[in-house]
């Protein structure tokens, strides 16, 4: 499934709040009526009020960051076999194994994003 934009999120809080008072919509998700008023008007949020907005929304987190299962598991394969080829030197220790892993996964993604695949 596509992922929304981020930028959407202050879109779909106002729509959903419609005619209700900004504080008590406020005060229903969780947040200060500021934090509210900055999102509807298209700020991103820090990720404590994003999970809130979300739960009041009804909506998946992964609507928007665009995380899905079968990606995941893809990731995590990819992850182990990187993983696997850096271990066959014993120098260096897990977490440099998992960190240069992360980073070349990240970077071989990002290259796919803009080839458009």
């Amino acid at each position: 499934m596509p992922k929304r934009p981020l930028e959407s999120l202050g879109i779909l809080v106002r729509e959903r709040r419609g005619a209700a008072k900004m504080r008590e919509t406020a005060s229903e998700i969780g947040i200060a009526p500021a934090t509210l008023l900055r999102v509807e008007g298209g700020r991103i949020p820090d990720v404590a009020t994003f999970g809130k907005l979300c739960n009041w929304l009804e909506m998946d987190p992964k609507d928007f960051l665009g995380s899905d299962e079968g990606t995941r598991k893809l990731a995590i394969k990819q992850r182990l076999e990187v993983s696997a080829h850096l271990k066959a030197d014993q120098t260096p220790k897990p977490a440099t194994i998992n960190a240069l892993a992360e980073m070349i996964l990240l970077a071989a993604n990002t290259r796919s994003e803009e080839m458009g695949q």
